[in-house]
C-alpha cells in the first residue's frame, strides 16, 4: 500500500476520536429520480438529514454539490477553481496541519471524490473511512444526532497539482494511444450500451475498458477489497503503470473509487474525466462504442 495513512480503518478511528487536531466529514449526496419530463439525469440531494438523524460523534458536514462544486456549469459535481476549493475547505476548518477523515454513507465514493479534490489541490493528510459509516453503524460505534457543531475556520492554501482532472479534448485524444488507457468505472451492463443510460446515448468511449467501481468494494464489509484483488482486476485489462490512466464514469464520482485503488497500488499517471458520460454522452460530435 502506497499510503497507510490515506485508509483508516473504524477501529482506528474509534482510538483518535478526540485528537484535537482531528476533523471528521460526512461527504453523503443521495441520487434521487428527476421529476417527470426533466432531461437531467438525478437530482442531487445533500445528505444532511441523514447527516443530523446520526453521525460520527464531532463531524460536520460537507455538501459536494452544494458548496465543492462549479456552479457556472451545466455539469453535476464540477471540480471549482482550486482557490474556491480551498475557501470552502478551509470555512469547514480544514487547513495545513489537519488530519482529516472523509466518510459517506450507501457507497465510499462520495468520500473518494473529496479526496481525490484535496489531492487535485496539494492536501495529502486525508483519509478515507473504510466501510464509511455503514460498518462503524454495524459495529456499533457511538453516534450523535442533530446540526454540526462544526470546526473552528482554518488557511487553506491551494498548491494545485496539473494533470489530476482532464477534459473530453483529452479523452479523445487518448483515443487509439498504446501510452494512453481510459477506464470506465459504470457496470458492464452500461459500458457495453446495452441498457439505456440516464445520461445521453448509451455505451462508452471508444476503446475504454470497464473496471466497476462497484467490484472494487465487498459488499458485505462494504470495506475495499484487498489491493492484490482489485490489482489482478485491473491488470487484467491491460491498466499497467506505464500507461497513463484516463478514469471516468457518469459524473466524475465513482471513478474515484478506481482512481483511490490505482493510487495505493503506486499508479502515478492518474487523471479523472470530470464531465464523464453526463458530457461525452450527450455531445453529438463525441464518438460512442456499443457491442
Amino acid at each position: 500500500m502506497r499510503d497507510a495513512n490515506a485508509l483508516v480503518s473504524t477501529g482506528q478511528l474509534a482510538a483518535i476520536l478526540r485528537e484535537p487536531d482531528l476533523r471528521i466529514y460526512d461527504c453523503t449526496t443521495y441520487l434521487e429520480p428527476p421529476p417527470p419530463g426533466s432531461d437531467e439525469p438525478y437530482v442531487a440531494v445533500p445528505g444532511l438529514a441523514s447527516f443530523e438523524a446520526a453521525h460520527i460523534p464531532g463531524a460536520d458536514f460537507l455538501d459536494l454539490q452544494g458548496e465543492f462544486s462549479d456552479p457556472e456549469t451545466r455539469l453535476r459535481f464540477m471540480m471549482p477553481p482550486a482557490d474556491r476549493l480551498a475557501a470552502a475547505f478551509g470555512r469547514h476548518g480544514l487547513g495545513d496541519g489537519t488530519k482529516v477523515v472523509l466518510y459517506s454513507i450507501g457507497t465510499m465514493m462520495w468520500a473518494t471524490r473529496l479526496w481525490w479534490m484535496l489531492r487535485s489541490i496539494g492536501f495529502d493528510n486525508a483519509a478515507i473511512l473504510n466501510g464509511g459509516f455503514d460498518k462503524w453503524r454495524a459495529e456499533g460505534r457511538p453516534t450523535e444526532s442533530g446540526a454540526a457543531a462544526g470546526y473552528k475556520p482554518a488557511r487553506m492554501v491551494a498548491r494545485p497539482r496539473p494533470g489530476l482532472f482532464t477534459d473530453r479534448h483529452a479523452v479523445k485524444a487518448a483515443i487509439g494511444q498504446v501510452d494512453r488507457i481510459t477506464v470506465n468505472a459504470l457496470g458492464p451492463q452500461f459500458h457495453r450500451g446495452l441498457e439505456p443510460s440516464r445520461y445521453g446515448r448509451p455505451g462508452r468511449i471508444p476503446g475504454s475498458v470497464n473496471v466497476p467501481a462497484a467490484g472494487l468494494t465487498d459488499p458485505a464489509s462494504r470495506e475495499f477489497l484487498p489491493l492484490d484483488q482489485a490489482e489482478q482486476k485491473f491488470v487484467s485489462n491491460g491498466i499497467t503503470g506505464d500507461k497513463n490512466v484516463i478514469c471516468y464514469c457518469g459524473g466524475g464520482i465513482s471513478a474515484t473509487i478506481d482512481l483511490f485503488l490505482l493510487h495505493q497500488l503506486g499508479y502515478d499517471k492518474l487523471s479523472l474525466y470530470d464531465g464523464s458520460m453526463g458530457e461525452w454522452a450527450r455531445d453529438p460530435t463525441l464518438p460512442i462504442e456499443t457491442d
